[in-house]
């Protein structure tokens, strides 16, 4: 068998079984001809797969952390150590959270195609200036003095423009597929919004493993804006803001604009709105745990591992070696437990699902406590990623639907998934001061503190009080459901 089939096979077999879960599934009847779920395929496939190879763009930087914590930087330290990826990341996550104050309003305006389109467009460019850095630093060529004397200037720099034009894919998703699907079905959606996200993991982290391994680290940059390149032309040709732009006609979607006929309000009326909504703002207070949550188990889990291998040895485990694999199947298995369970159990209530995917959380993150020095840990971060990614694609993914309804979901979804990405500035500047540091030997093996497990112990323990919080909030959501205007006489 070929080494690339042998790699693939066993993500194409999880998503045969997971589309033949789809189809045996109950469908929620709203009325939709054959041609119009062919159309609305097309639609969402090629955004969805542009979002997630703008994953692959975001979290690629984790992957050259592998790289560049090996690579001594002017003052023999490592140019990207522990603290040091803490605040790329954490400069990044800043301008994510903080740009839907541009990009909701834009998006509302200018329609989700246009948003795609610009994001890609952006990521593509600024994954290959990372990769020229990247390329100047290996092979000493211009600025290479600049760069290595500067390195986390530099790359914070480069990665928070990066940032800004990622901010714009779950907007551009979620404002896209908000006129396209009922809300009684859209716990599909965050299904598959979840399976959108666990796909883009698995690229970043196992394709960008295989990346750095065969190719080298510069392709850790330049095969994500390859990828975004031929995605976007896709987009450009084929996805469509509404049905009735692909020739279709639209239909009422029971959200919470449905049935508002009036003029479109200032983006300053939208956000006094959904600012005083206190179901939005509960929402966003549950995945700014979500995002420190989602994060601190998705980024620090192989550094641990890897920092940590002489004593615990848990870089030869089966999930350290298909880190991106699991989390991949651990999301898709949320997704569609989230969304399956919350239209077909809850009649389309988000709430009880969010209370319950919490409880999994706080239960594994006590857990974890107290046996992250154990084999347990890896298998046991693999079930908190499933509960966490269910949550983040049933809220971001859906709720901010529901809830912002079509006419206003891009801010509605830019403050949420703004809300996301503020909790993981919060959780890569935790990190960055609690975490040890690295200390490089004459031969560049990871050496000092960073390699004693009883100094990683701020790890879980940072995680309980955010799993608690989110708990509680997304208990308040329980009988939380939009309720469509009346139409305008």
């Amino acid at each position: 068998m070929p080494l690339w089939l042998k790699e693939f096979s066993p993500i194409l077999i999880l998503l045969v079984v997971v589309a033949f879960i789809f189809w045996r599934l109950p469908a929620v009847d709203v009325g939709h001809d054959k041609k119009y779920l062919r159309r609305r395929i097309m639609n969402w496939l090629p955004l969805g797969l542009t979002y997630a190879f703008l994953y692959m763009g975001r979290y690629n930087l984790k992957i050259s952390k592998f790289a560049f914590e090996e690579m001594s930087g002017t003052d023999g330290s490592p140019l990207m150590g522990n603290s040091d990826f803490g605040l790329i990341f954490m400069w990044g996550t800043i301008v994510y959270g903080v740009s839907f104050l541009i990009n909701g309003p834009l998006t509302d305006r200018k329609g989700g195609r246009f948003s795609i389109l610009v994001g890609a467009g952006g990521a593509l460019v600024m994954n290959s200036l990372m990769g020229l850095a990247s390329l100047s630093l290996l092979k000493q060529g211009p600025f290479s003095g600049y760069i290595a004397a500067n390195f986390v200037l530099v790359f914070s720099v480069l990665y928070a423009v990066n940032m800004y034009f990622q901010s714009f894919g779950a907007v551009a998703i979620v404002k896209v597929n908000a006129p396209w699907f009922h809300v009684r079905e859209r716990g599909v959606f965050g299904a598959i919004f979840g399976i959108l996200i666990s796909l883009g993991v698995y690229f970043a982290f196992d394709l960008g493993a295989m990346i750095l391994e065969s190719l080298g680290l510069v392709w850790v940059f330049f095969m994500p804006a390859i990828l975004l390149g031929i995605f976007w032309v896709l987009d450009f040709i084929i996805v469509r803001n509404t049905p009735d732009e692909a020739g279709l006609v639209n239909f009422n979607t029971g959200d919470a604009s449905s049935g508002d006929d009036g003029p479109a309000l200032g983006a300053g009326q939208v956000f006094k709105m959904m600012l005083s909504n206190p179901i939005i703002l509960t929402i966003a207070g549950v995945e700014f745990c979500s995002g420190f949550l989602r994060q601190a188990i998705m980024q620090w889990f192989r550094t641990f591992a890897k920092q940590t291998d002489v004593v615990l040895g848990l870089k030869s485990s089966f999930v350290y070696d298909n880190w991106g694999l699991l989390l991949c199947i651990a999301g898709i298995t949320g997704g569609v437990l989230a969304g399956t369970i919350s239209d077909h159990l809850f009649q389309s209530r988000r709430g009880p699902v969010a209370g319950f995917l919490y409880g999994v959380m706080l239960l594994g993150s006590l857990t974890l406590v107290f046996t992250y020095q154990t084999p347990i840990v890896g298998w046991l971060v693999i079930v908190l990623s499933m509960a966490v990614i269910g949550v983040h694609g049933m809220l971001s993914g859906t709720a901010s639907m529901d809830f912002g309804g079509s006419k206003n979901v891009g801010i509605a979804v830019g403050i949420i998934d703004g809300f996301v990405y503020l909790g993981t500035a919060v959780m890569s500047l935790t990190y960055s001061l609690v975490l040890p540091k690295e200390e490089l030997d004459a031969a560049g093996h990871i050496v000092g503190a960073a390699t004693e497990p009883s100094n990683w112990r701020a790890w879980p323990l940072a995680m309980v009080p955010l799993a608690l919080i989110g708990l509680i909030l997304a208990l308040r959501l329980w009988n939380a459901k939009p309720k469509p205007k009346p139409k305008t006489a």
